[in-house]
This record gives C-alpha cells, structure tokens and sequence, in this order.
C-alpha cells in the first residue's frame, strides 16, 4: 500500500488520547490501532514487530549488505490524535479542490472559507483529504505514521536503495504529553532520530518553545450575599483580577514565529475554589525562566492583599527547546534538507511554536529533529492533507535514510 491508501485506513481508528486519564497509554483504544500497527510491520518483514505494554510498536529493518556500520537512523510518529476535536468515525474524502470556498458538509453547513484558511490557496488543482466536517481528520500524526511506514515498505521493494538500519517506532499519548513516558530509547537502538510530525509540507524544525504549565489555586470564603461586606473573599473574582494582571498582548493571539506568550486554557469553580490552567511557552530560556518568575510574583501581591494561602501557584515544566541538543549534530539538518530538494520539496526551516516528541527525546540521550507530514489545520474539523504531500514526504523519507 501507497502512504495515501495507508492514512485513508488508519484514520478510521478512533485513537484520542484523554487528558484526563490517570492510566498509560491514556486510552485503551490507541492499542487497537498499534496492534494493527504492529502486524503490519510484521508482514512487511521487519525484526523485533511488536507493542509493548505501554502501547508502543517498535520494529527495524536490518541494514543492506555492507552498510551495517552506519550509524542506525530512528523514524518517529505518534498514533493518538488531539482531544480538541471529534476524533470517532472519522469519514475521510478525496476533493479535487478549484478554488474557493471548500464545502465539507452540505447538510450541515459547514464550509472550509477560503478568506478564513489562506492556505488553501496554496493548493488550487491538488486533491486534498478532507473530513465531513464533524471530526478531525488525524493527519496529526497518522500522516506521519502512513509516510514512515510507506517510506519503510519502498526500501524494502527496492533492495538496490542500500540503507543503514532504520529502526521506526510509533507512540501513544504524544497529544497529552506523555509520548516519551515510556520510550525505551536503548531499547531502540538508533543514535539518532526524526520525529515526522510537522505541518505543512517542506517545513523542517529543530528548535521548540522552552514550556510549562502554571496551575493556580485560588481559595476563597463564601458567605451569603446579603451579609457578606468585608467578609467574602471571592474566589472568581480574585482569579479574574490574576487574568488582567498578566500581560495583555503576551498570550497566542497576539504573538507569532519565537515570540512567548501566557495561554489560560481553563478556568473554573466558584467563590469558594477556583482554579486556571496556564500553558506558558517562549524560545529563549532567560525569558522562559522570566515568565514563571512574573506569574508567581503575581501570585504572591494577591496574597499580600487577601492573606497568606489565597492564591497558590505551582510550575511544572513540560519540555525544552531542542535546538541546543541539535546543534551539535547539525549534519542532522543538513541531511534533511538535501533529502527534500533531492524530492522536489523546498525545505522552510521555521521554529516550533508548540512542541514534539523530538523535543523530549533529544534530552533523553536521542538527537531528533522535526519533519513535516504536509497535513495543515490540526487538532479541528477544518483539517486537511493534500495527496501530494503524502506522497512527497514519503519520497523524502526514502532520500532521507538511503545511503547513496
């Protein structure tokens, strides 16, 4: 099978990682789709097919004849798809788009707007996947895992592409950031890796937000209204009065290419609790470092102005720009680059603004640049993938990884 009939197969499985689970991987079903996984590899002939406990499918494809002293290459993907967005029966469709708007669901109306999606532009006469609208489409990352797995399954019909080992490996639970919880990184053997879970194609990625989640627990005292002057101390209030203290125009509306910012992701509770969940993201560690510093000092002026114990801030680092892992392995983009244009791709080197397995695993002992899928408008039901895209970046993948 073609990366194209692969991705139109694998996002028929229903894999949403859940965010509020307690258990790894974060839903069982993610293993229906890694079992799938797993067999496949299997029948393409790789060594050691198999998913472990955690929902993980390892395999490798030994080297050709006289490449077994290259340096063995890793190829990373994630099956779970983002809890944002409708991810079950998904009904994915192949348009031939002419410009325009771009109709997904007539009965429903709902329309892919042509002046809201600028991209689209980008692709008048390609055919693109689409969804019905009603879902996501999964093209993060199940683009990724269609590519690697056609890229894998080319070689191997190809045996006059002489290749180092490649070993390939698919996570769970990337989405809700616990895709390299139980990577076993000398278990996979590689020295160093890709993670093929970009955006649009040509995209090349080797730096990431420096990231951190800020929850902030404020407590309160409710007394009835009608008796509660100079007694009440209202929780909501108090967190409303945190949001107009944070900086009005450093939050993801506002901000773009390496520029930080403060995202509240939730808020909810009532006079008596109330909590917010921030996401605090920015390129440079002084800066990074800067902003918790900032949300704590606000959390300890509230304080000082309703008592000790009203609002408590905790930070809880998440993961860290990768560009300084990179860069003492920069051969790493290089090759990356040479293996795009050598498939007619231009590669676009842009930073991250969010963060991949990559990240994690490069300051876990495995240098892993980031690569594009071509996939564009994820974790929504206006998702879509040209068909090019797969095919190319499957293309890449082979260039990538041969050793001619």
């Amino acid at each position: 099978m073609n990366a194209v009939d692969r991705f139109l197969k694998y996002v028929t499985y229903d894999t949403q990682s859940d965010e509020h689970s307690e258990t790894f991987p974060s839903s069982e079903k993610q293993k229906v789709l890694g079992a799938a996984l797993a067999e496949e590899l299997n029948q393409m002939g790789l060594h050691n097919a198999h998913m472990d406990e955690y929902g993980y499918v390892y395999g490798w494809l030994p080297a050709s004849p006289g490449c077994e002293g290259v340096p063995c290459v890793g190829l990373i993907a994630h099956m779970d798809t983002s809890p944002s967005a409708p991810g079950a029966n998904v009904k994915p469709r192949i348009v031939r788009y002419e410009g325009g708007d771009l109709v997904l669901n007539e009965e429903k109306d709902i329309v892919m707007r042509a002046a809201d999606f600028e991209s689209l532009a980008r692709y008048v006469g390609q055919e693109l996947i689409v969804t019905d609208g009603t879902t996501l489409l999964g093209a993060d990352d199940k683009a990724g895992v269609a590519e690697i797995f056609a890229a894998v399954d080319y070689l191997i019909a190809h045996p006059e592409l002489s290749h180092g080992r490649i070993a390939v490996c698919i996570t769970p639970d990337e989405e809700v950031g616990g895709g390299t919880d139980h990577f076993d990184v000398p278990g996979f053997g590689a020295a160093v890796a890709y993670t093929v879970d970009g955006g649009e194609l040509g995209e090349l990625e080797y730096e990431n937000f420096n990231a951190a989640t800020g929850t902030v627990t404020i407590h309160g005292v409710n007394i009835h209204p009608g008796s509660a002057k100079n007694k009440m101390k209202n929780a909501l209030l108090i967190g409303a009065e945190l949001v107009g203290m944070m900086p009005p125009a450093e939050i993801p509306a506002h901000t773009e290419g390496r520029e930080g910012f403060y995202h509240l992701s939730e808020m909810h509770g009532d006079e008596t609790l109330t909590r917010l969940d921030y996401i605090i993201r920015d390129h440079d560690m002084d800066k990074f470092q800067a902003r918790k510093a900032y949300l704590e000092r606000v959390g300890e002026y509230l304080n000082a102005k309703y008592g000790p114990g009203t609002v408590e801030v905790e930070l809880k680092d998440s993961y860290y720009n990768m560009r300084e892992q990179i860069e003492p392995h920069m051969y790493l983009i290089h090759r990356a680059r040479a293996a795009m244009e050598a498939a007619g791709v231009t590669p676009v080197e842009i930073p991250i603004r969010g963060g991949t397995d990559g990240a994690r695993l490069s300051f876990m002992g495995l240098p892993c640049p980031n690569l594009c899928t071509g996939g564009l408008n994820f974790h929504g039901v206006h998702e879509y993938i040209p068909v090019e895209a797969l095919e190319k970046m499957t293309q890449v993948l082979v260039h990538l990884v041969h050793n001619g």
